[in-house]
């Protein structure tokens, strides 16, 4: 046995998985689901019977979450989709950078300055306007697969 110490790095991440899976079947409309490795709201779901080779099919529509983009995918309905931890947390809006950078408060006091301005148009300016006359701004960051991205405004009034 020898006396060394031994050293680990730690790591933020606690080793939970980004997702989960579910069978193809049980996901329904406005679900989550993950298409060619993007987190994805399911817009439309289709199921065709089972074929001569025996498996029902499940066709989905879904809309990226953060980019808007519609894709597509077609999964037997016995087979398991992977499905995205999707949070949503609210944050105080302190300040707006002059790089597009936000600064928000968090439940705990601290700041989060790592979050960039939506790239959504009417939402950008609901945010600079508000925040242009004074208001107490709060903001929903959409968290999935390791992406953060404000998606929604709300006032909570003036200062």
């Amino acid at each position: 046995m020898s006396d060394e110490e031994h050293h680990f790095e730690s790591k933020a991440d606690a080793g939970a998985s980004k997702t989960y899976p579910q069978q193809a079947g049980t996901i329904r409309k406005n679900g989550y689901i993950v298409i060619k490795a993007r987190p994805c709201k399911v817009v439309e779901v289709s199921t065709s019977k089972t074929g001569k080779h025996g498996h029902a099919k499940c066709h989905f529509i879904g809309i990226d979450i953060f980019n808007g983009k519609k894709l597509e995918d077609i999964v037997p309905s016995s087979h398991n989709c992977d499905v995205p931890h999707v949070n949503r947390t609210d944050y105080q809006l302190i300040d707006i950078s002059e790089d597009g950078f936000v600064s928000l408060l968090t439940e705990n006091g601290n700041t989060k300055d790592d979050l960039k301005l939506p790239t959504d148009d009417s939402l950008l300016s609901q945010i600079k306007d508000g925040f242009a006359e004074g208001k107490d701004l709060v903001v929903s960051v959409m968290n999935a697969m390791g992406e953060e991205q404000i998606c929604a405004l709300k006032d909570i009034g003036p200062k």
